[in-house]
């Protein structure tokens, strides 16, 4: 079934709070529900870019997060600055780590996901898992512990590469979508959460004008959002599997 792209998103009251700020670059913690740059919709005017521009007029976004996706984006506050953050991203030299609670108990209590991304048109804004006409995209996921009523995981993800909609993807296709995911999760997991539980924790990078070891975190707000009781995680050697791309393997970080 095709995805019309009619999008409107709902009116955002959370506020943006600023993490960490020096003359050069801003950090801040993304609430869910806003998006990162104001749509072609004149009614998706509000975003990031558009609410920060007012105190910040010469701010731009080094990278993005999905409407849904909450916590830690970098900003750059000059064109300059911006080119050296851009680069940094290029080159995948950025780490980036998210939480996420995914739908039933993963198996796994490490691995890497490896599985090409590319567009799908009759499906927009999806995309879909391809090998053949794909982008390369690989994500490490380790189970940080395991959830019930409902079953459920939490896994810190880290994004190898940076292609759209990657984590969400990624889980979909090892069958476990995030909770609260529209496009990528069913119509159960999508109501077990009122929004996507997926939160940029921590990002490490260089300082463009101090070449400093910069490290930032962002504590994920799903304690509060989604209480549960804790599910021991089960003491077993991990064994690899693969599917038919081998697509995902055991990985131990």
């Amino acid at each position: 079934m095709s995805v019309i792209d009619n999008f409107v998103a709902p009116p955002c009251h959370e506020h943006i709070k600023i993490l960490w700020q020096d003359e050069h670059i801003l950090l801040i913690n993304k609430p869910s529900g806003l998006l990162s740059l104001s749509g072609k919709n004149p009614l998706n005017k509000d975003s990031v870019h558009h609410r920060l521009v007012e105190q910040f007029p010469t701010v731009t976004l080094a990278h993005r997060l999905d409407f849904g996706t909450s916590g830690i984006m970098l900003l750059a506050k000059s064109k300059e600055v911006n080119a050296q953050l851009t680069k940094q991203f290029q080159q995948r030299t950025v780490i980036k780590r998210y939480e996420a609670i995914l739908a039933g108990h993963v198996l796994e209590d490490s691995a890497c996901i490896e599985l090409s991304i590319a567009k799908d048109p009759s499906n927009f804004p999806r995309l879909k898992v391809c090998e053949l006409t794909g982008k390369p995209a690989s994500s490490h996921y380790r189970v940080v512990e395991r959830l019930q009523n409902p079953e459920s995981t939490r896994v810190l993800f880290t994004p190898l590469t940076g292609r759209t909609h990657q984590l969400r993807i990624h889980s979909q296709a090892i069958q476990h979508p995030i909770l609260g995911c529209d496009l990528y999760g069913t119509t159960e997991t999508q109501a077990m959460s009122p929004r996507l539980l997926l939160h940029a924790v921590e990002l490490e990078f260089l300082h463009p004008q101090t070449n400093e070891a910069m490290k930032i975190t962002c504590p994920s707000p799903f304690d509060a959002l989604y209480k549960q009781t804790k599910f021991q995680t089960a003491n077993h050697t991990a064994s690899v599997f693969c599917n038919v791309s081998g697509g995902i393997r055991s990985c131990h970080q």
